[in-house]
């Protein structure tokens, strides 16, 4: 399974790309940078505890429960996702890879220590590390690598699979838009599921246009 922006969209979750995707007069592309971070940590900060506090108050829709329904049931399930927000989790699937992150972890800058921390809102802004540095949140930035081994369980999933459900992705975000390709060159069926064609549409063995909560339930009770 590999999931975009479109699925949690369903359970209330702004789309990056979307008509959400203004902050008081930022770009979200503007702040989701190492360089912002380092000119206001602060400003950057109050981006994230907004998203967190939206977040908090959002439930896992009818397709993350269909996701965590087909894990308890294959044993070689896998589930890729571009999300940071943790509705998978919470919907209770376990075999997640989180290839841009989460949202909810957060790092020191300075001795690299990473946590979870759900509280919302957070005591201060910007937080700070019991060393004393400033703590960014745990998510990947543009500019930024993504996890070394995260991409490689990704890779390594889709090289192997035998059906690759792409969901809820605009296909237009890379390096994890090539995950889809490469599934379809290893000889996997690609079967898509969004509500408008993507730029990868033409590649899919099926293209299944609607919600992924409409869809999803139907497609693997």
């Amino acid at each position: 399974m590999l999931t975009g922006a479109g699925i949690s969209a369903e359970s209330g979750v702004p789309t990056f790309r979307g008509p959400g995707g203004l902050w008081k007069s930022f770009k979200s592309e503007d702040l989701a940078t190492p360089g912002a971070f380092a000119r206001d940590p602060k400003l950057v900060w109050e981006w994230y505890e907004w998203r967190r506090t939206l977040l908090a108050k959002v439930e896992p829709n009818a397709g993350h429960r269909a996701l965590a329904s087909l894990e308890d049931s294959s044993p070689d399930f896998s589930l890729v996702t571009q999300n940071v927000d943790g509705l998978h989790e919470r919907s209770g699937s376990r075999r997640v890879t989180s290839i841009h992150g989460s949202i909810w972890r957060v790092r020191c800058t300075g001795c690299g220590a990473e946590s979870t921390d759900d509280r919302v809102p957070l005591p201060k802004l910007p937080p700070l590390c019991g060393c004393g540095a400033l703590v960014r949140p745990g998510v990947v930035w543009f500019g930024e690598p993504l996890p070394r081994k995260a991409w490689a369980e990704a890779e390594r999933a889709v090289s192997n699979c035998d059906l690759l459900l792409v969901i809820g992705t605009s296909a237009q975000v890379y390096p994890a838009a090539s995950l889809i390709p490469m599934a379809a060159q290893a000889g996997a069926r690609v079967i898509e599921i969004n509500l408008e064609e993507t730029p990868l549409s033409g590649i899919t063995s099926l293209s299944l246009r609607g919600k992924a909560g409409d869809i999803l339930p139907q497609l693997i009770s």
